[in-house]
């Protein structure tokens, strides 16, 4: 290898960076050779770019090395120091495509230049798009021929890049100008030359053709209406001018009609360097929408307030910030206060004290939130008395969403509220109804276990065996009747219940009545009087709902009066009426409740010495039997603790042979004659048990069945003449049974007697529609059952 002398590298002096390079470098391996072989040409080149500040770089020989300055290094990016004296082609491999035809030109002789060339270059590990500005001019060597090429380069990415982005710039600024929802107009010279206009400006007028034109040109119909006079003032005086729903009228259709359209807008001068007036700047909005929407609620305003004055409810109307500022008449007639007394806030006078800061506090939200109000609170009216009103209050809004006004009524709910406590109290009644149903329905009961208890004493008498049976029959066929009113409480209080009425002693009434309520009377120790008459007098009427009316008032006394209270059951009449009064030393009636007394579920206060509350349905029962029958029934207290007396008035009527009162349960009971067989199907082992036992007393040849089943078998094998049927059977219904029980030749014949605790017309109907011939409801009467077996016998 040989070393260059420090001659040969002279001209390498003072080049910088690139030139203690290029003094250090290794060109044994390099396309340029070694530099004492360079032609003076090359070397003055290069000593030219060495000292520039300038870019540049030199590619030189058949294989264009390169050689470059500081300045280019910095272009070069991680290529360099490796680029010095390497080919051409191998440092810009990636844009080799680019500039070929571009040094092509160089190396025939011919300069070119390029501003903005767009490059996609790899100098720092990865590609990126780059810009460079550049010529690239031939070079000659001693002969004369071209041998290489010269390069003054600036890379102008940077500048591209911002250009590009002060486009986009002007760009989207330009967008937003045509876009902006106003009216925007720039206007030149003092004849007011259309420079710009936006969108919403060519909208307004029309969207007419007007850049370039005099104002007075764009838009002849405005002459006349003061605009252009406008323009010359501000152009001349340089002072702003601002204008607020100014009437514009503009032909906005070509041949077509002017229209009004209203116009908030600004005329700014603009200024040159100097502070002279150059044009005017138009800024405003098109405001014709708002400006008729107020126009049009005012007009509804009026409107509304002539029809506030024909609603029955009382009406105002306030500002945006609550101020009242009109009432209907109504408002006027119901407080007998004048306009002057309660304008803005001075109705806070007829509010209800009590109510009157929640209520402020109420209306001052709504008014802060722009959200609707409701609320209820008692005014005062002109006769001094506060009624319940129903406040609501809503905002009415102009085009653009702003509160203009507050529209407000109230509503005398007063009949409502009370209604609505009505409700609540039948309700309540009806609660402690259905809590005391199950104690009221004990009442019968009570006689009954006391003679079923008797019937348990092997010492007692065939006479006092009938006397208890008499009983107990007595007080079921009673408990029977309550639970069918219970089961359809509507149907008795709206006088739907049909009576069977016979001739009845006043007094036999009476008695079971007493009978009836006996144990609640012992019980409680009360001493009871009974003054009956020594006249026997008779009514006509139900006997059984007779006895559940006097029952009934007795079983209230007695559950209304303290222990060893007194209770007077007392009988009068006169040539037309009976009247049985039943008075007692009770807790009495007070004012408030003596009034609804009868109503259905009414009750009197519990106390905590008394802890029968009753149904409230004994009274309401009693009022409808009784008026049902052609009587009255009245209630008479001097208030709490003062005690109550009932009184019942019936029509009198003369006795014709009738002795149903003396008639005992026994003697009313048929008799059968004949031996009968009988089939009881019933899965209530102690019902079937004790009717079983009841017939074979009577003589008579009894099954009892569990399952429908098993009553098959049996049919077929005794033939029964009679079957009492339960309907709810565990493996089928009664209904399917009696079907079933007609297709056998044993039974087909037989009479089906259907027993239900279902009692409905429907129920009934059901029953025969199914093959039976009878329907009983539970519980069943002996008499019911031997009344059907005495039909057999005939």
């Amino acid at each position: 290898m040989r070393t260059p002398t420090v001659p040969a590298l002279a001209f390498l002096a003072d080049g910088g960076e690139t030139g203690a390079l290029m003094r250090g470098h290794d060109w044994s391996q390099s396309a340029l050779g070694q530099p004492d072989s360079w032609p003076q040409s090359l070397r003055s080149v290069v000593g030219l770019l060495l000292h520039s500040k300038f870019p540049m770089f030199v590619a030189w020989g058949p294989e264009l090395g390169f050689l470059y300055n500081d300045s280019y290094a910095e272009i070069l990016g991680a290529k360099h120091p490796a680029a010095m004296g390497s080919r051409f082609h191998d440092i810009w491999a990636e844009i080799w495509d680019d500039i070929r035809p571009i040094i092509e030109q160089a190396m025939q002789g011919n300069a070119t230049y390029h501003q903005n060339l767009p490059l996609t270059m790899n100098r720092k590990g990865y590609d990126e798009q780059t810009w460079f500005t550049f010529s690239y001019s031939p070079l000659r060597d001693e002969s004369g021929q071209v041998a290489g090429m010269f390069c003054a380069v600036m890379e102008t990415t940077e500048q591209v890049l911002a250009e590009r982005h002060r486009a986009k710039e002007h760009e989207r600024l330009r967008h937003l100008f045509q876009q902006a929802p106003g009216i925007i107009a720039v206007l030149r010279e003092p004849d007011h030359i259309f420079e710009i206009a936006n969108d919403a400006y060519l909208q307004l007028v029309g969207h007419r053709h007007i850049l370039g034109k005099p104002v007075r040109e764009a838009l002849p119909e405005v002459a006349g209406q003061g605009f252009f006079e406008l323009l010359d003032r501000v152009y001349s005086t340089g002072e702003p001018y601002i204008g607020h729903e100014i009437s514009v009228k503009l032909q906005r259709r070509p041949d077509g009609p002017l229209e009004e359209r209203f116009v908030n807008f600004v005329y700014q001068p603009t200024v040159d360097y100097q502070g002279n007036v150059t044009g005017i700047f138009v800024e405003g909005s098109d405001v014709t929408e708002a400006v008729k929407a107020h126009q049009a609620l005012q007009e509804s305003e009026q409107r509304l307030r002539q029809l506030a004055n024909t609603i029955p409810q009382l009406a105002w109307m306030a500002d945006a910030e609550g101020a009242i500022h009109w009432y209907n008449d109504r408002f006027y007639e119901y407080t007998g206060m004048a306009f002057e007394q309660m304008k803005d806030w001075g109705w806070q006078t007829v509010v209800d004290p009590t109510a009157l800061s929640d209520v402020v506090r109420v209306w001052k939200e709504a008014i802060a939130t722009g959200k609707a109000m409701q609320m209820t609170f008692p005014i005062r009216g002109a006769d001094g008395r506060h009624r319940h009103f129903f406040t609501s209050v809503a905002p009415l809004r102009d085009a653009a969403g702003n509160i203009v006004q507050w529209f407000g009524t109230n509503t005398d709910i007063t009949p409502i509220e009370n209604a609505q406590n009505e409700l609540k109290a039948a309700n309540r009644r009806k609660d402690e109804f259905l809590a005391m149903l199950a104690h009221e329905l004990r009442n019968p009961l009570a006689p009954i276990a006391t003679a079923a208890e008797l019937l348990k004493l092997a010492v007692l008498d065939e006479d006092r065996v009938r006397k208890t049976s008499d009983v107990i029959a007595r007080q079921v066929g009673h408990m029977t009747e309550l639970v069918d009113d219970l089961l359809d409480v509507s149907r008795v209080t709206r006088g739907l219940v049909t009576l069977q009425e016979e001739t009845v002693s006043v007094n036999s009434l009476l008695a079971e009545a007493v009978e009836q309520v006996h144990a609640l009377l012992e019980t409680k120790r009360h001493r009871f009087t009974v003054q009956p008459s020594d006249d026997q007098f008779f009514v006509k009427g139900d006997r059984t709902r007779l006895i559940q009316v006097f029952s009934n008032l007795l079983n209230n006394a007695a559950k209304y009066t303290a222990p060893e209270g007194h209770i007077t059951l007392r009988v009068d009449a006169d040539a037309r009426y009976i009247e049985v009064a039943v008075e007692d030393d009770g807790i009495g009636i007070s004012p408030t409740l003596l009034p609804h007394i009868f109503d259905l579920f009414t009750q009197a206060e519990r106390s905590p010495d008394r802890s029968q509350g009753g149904l409230g349905l004994g009274l309401a029962l009693v009022k409808s039997l009784v008026e049902l029958q052609r009587g009255e029934v009245s209630a008479r207290s001097k208030g709490p603790g003062k005690g109550s007396t009932f009184t019942v008035r019936l029509p009198r009527v003369e006795e014709r042979g009738s002795n149903s009162g003396q008639r005992s349960a026994r003697s009313d009971l048929p008799r059968s004659t004949n031996k009968t067989r009988v089939l009881i199907v019933d899965d209530n082992e102690d019902a079937a048990e004790m009717l079983s036992l009841l017939l074979e007393s009577q003589g008579h040849e009894v099954w009892v069945c569990h399952h429908a089943s098993d009553a098959l078998s049996r049919a077929k094998q005794s033939s029964p003449t009679i079957l009492f049927l339960d309907i709810g059977l565990p493996d089928m219904d009664g209904y399917e049974l009696a079907r079933r029980l007609r297709l056998l030749p044993e039974t087909a014949r037989s009479l089906l007697v259907a027993v239900t605790g279902y009692g409905q017309p429907q129920d009934k109907e059901r029953a025969l529609q199914a093959g039976f011939d009878h329907h009983l409801v539970k519980p069943v009467k002996l008499g019911d059952v031997l009344g059907l077996l005495t039909k057999i016998d005939h």
